[in-house]
């Protein structure tokens, strides 16, 4: 009876309580239901109008890519569901004239902007003005090539360039740079490189072909613009005319390893220094390298490399040095080339502050026969190494702002009796040269440095001051590393 009373009494006075909740509740859940339903109405009218505005751009633009004799004086007129259509195809305000492509199978008609095919065009002006203490620049104990030699004094507009490159089509690029160069008082332009290259082809292949500097060492491939200093280190001078390049074929294959690793081979006509005089259909040399790369974390990156040249001399063989003063070698000659680079950018930012250490090892062997004008010699034979290096370092102090120093040496060997007194004679003296230059890049189009050298490749110092500019008009295309 106790529990019965409870429940008569309690139970009417919750109820009483809860019903103001209950109603209050309702009217709230049926909002909430309604806003729902707003919105998902308002998302769908909003993809509704994006589809049909979808739809009539391809009506469109389908009809603006039909092939027709006549040009597309105008767009189509947006339809009044949706007025920014309108907004959207402005750009075919403009008659358009489909180009028309017939295939060699096919009828199949595609557009094409007939401009699509005009090679990029570019000009490098690479001009300097040098002051030297002395007179004679010959290198001692070693026959250099024209290219070779040290630039003249004075003003000079130095090794500048025109090029030309585009793709061919989806399978071939090509490209062609033509050398400034003034001689006796005339100016010309001679094919430093004209080359065709493969694209695309499978597991990292490329074919080169034509002329063209070859993959070898480091700085070989390189433009002399991209340099770090204005003249080339000793090696690159005696051994290399300045850098290889000749008439030949080039392949290389990016090996599909964790890390980078490239390896390659070539073929060339034989007419580039160190060989010369190149006869018959057979190559007359032949040059292989490989090399290797990675990153060390966020913000260095380095690389190593091993390459070969090999050259042989025919008929008139290699010849050096100006008419009445010449020395003519005849045989055998093998290059090894050891390179090595490596960045750091402590910031992380290389377009900030960047440290550049570069170096390369060179010896050559020389099997044949000399003969040296300058002392009335007869062919001598000539069986020598002689060896060579540089190491630099390039510091990105500031964003425009660069500071380097290098050092770079040659070491002569030793010379036949007969050949004593002469050009190969260096009597003891090895070449050496300290360079320290400062250069500012304004942009990547222009840079102005200027380089002091202390020069020992005779047995007397030289002082040489050069100051630099380089600037890039027209296409510009990116510095390998």
């Amino acid at each position: 009876m106790q529990r019965l009373f409870l429940m008569a009494v309690i139970l009417p006075v919750f109820l009483f309580c809860a019903a103001p909740f209950a109603q209050a509740a309702d009217p709230d859940v049926e909002q909430l239901k309604a806003e729902l339903q707003a919105l998902k109405s308002a998302y769908q009218d909003k993809i509704n109008a994006l589809e049909q505005r979808v739809a009539e751009l391809e009506t469109v633009q389908t009809a603006a890519t039909v092939p027709a004799p006549q040009p597309i004086a105008a767009p189509p007129v947006a339809s009044a569901a949706s007025p920014q259509i309108n907004n959207d195809l402005a750009d075919l305000n403009t008659p358009v004239m489909p180009v028309q492509q017939q295939g060699v199978q096919s009828n199949t008609t595609m557009q094409s902007n007939p401009s699509a095919f005009n090679p990029a065009i570019g000009l490098v002006l690479n001009s300097r003005l040098a002051s030297y203490s002395r007179e004679d620049g010959s290198v001692a104990g070693f026959a250099v090539g024209e290219e070779g030699e040290r630039a003249g004094e004075g003003l000079s507009l130095g090794e500048s360039e025109l090029i030309f490159s585009a793709n061919v089509d989806d399978m071939f690029t090509a490209q062609f740079t033509g050398a400034v160069v003034s001689e006796n008082g005339e100016d010309g332009i001679e094919a430093e490189e004209a080359y065709v290259q493969t694209l695309g082809m499978p597991y990292g292949t490329s074919i080169k072909a034509g002329r063209m500097f070859a993959n070898l060492g480091y700085m070989n491939e390189k433009h002399a613009h991209t340099d770090d200093f204005a003249d080339r280190p000793l090696p690159y001078r005696a051994f290399l005319n300045n850098g290889f390049n000749d008439d030949g074929i080039q392949l290389s294959l990016i090996l599909p390893t964790d890390l980078y690793t490239e390896v390659g081979a070539g073929a060339w006509r034989g007419d580039g220094f160190p060989a010369g005089n190149a006869e018959g259909a057979s190559p007359g040399s032949y040059t292989a390298y490989g090399r290797v790369g990675g990153d060390i974390g966020y913000n260095q990156t380095w690389r190593l490399g091993l390459s070969m040249l090999r050259g042989d001399t025919n008929g008139e063989g290699r010849v050096s040095g100006e008419d009445g003063e010449e020395q003519i070698f005849n045989g055998d000659t093998n290059l090894y080339v050891a390179d090595a680079k490596y960045t750091w950018a402590p910031t992380g930012n290389a377009g900030q502050q960047e440290l550049d250490l570069q170096g390369e090892f060179f010896l050559r062997r020389e099997d044949g026969t000399y003969e040296d004008t300058t002392i009335a010699s007869p062919a001598t034979s000539y069986k020598e190494n002689q060896s060579g290096y540089y190491a630099q370092a390039v510091y990105q102090f500031r964003p425009q702002w660069r500071a380097g120093y290098r050092y770079t040496a040659l070491q002569a060997g030793d010379v036949p009796v007969d050949l004593a007194g002469g050009v190969l004679d260096g009597e003891g003296h090895d070449p050496y040269v300290h360079s320290i230059m400062g250069d500012y890049t304004h942009s990547e189009f222009s840079r102005i440095r200027l380089q002091y050298n202390n020069d020992h490749v005779g047995r007397e110092t030289d002082n040489q001051f050069i100051a630099q500019y380089i600037m890039s008009l027209g296409a510009h295309g990116a510095h390998k590393y």
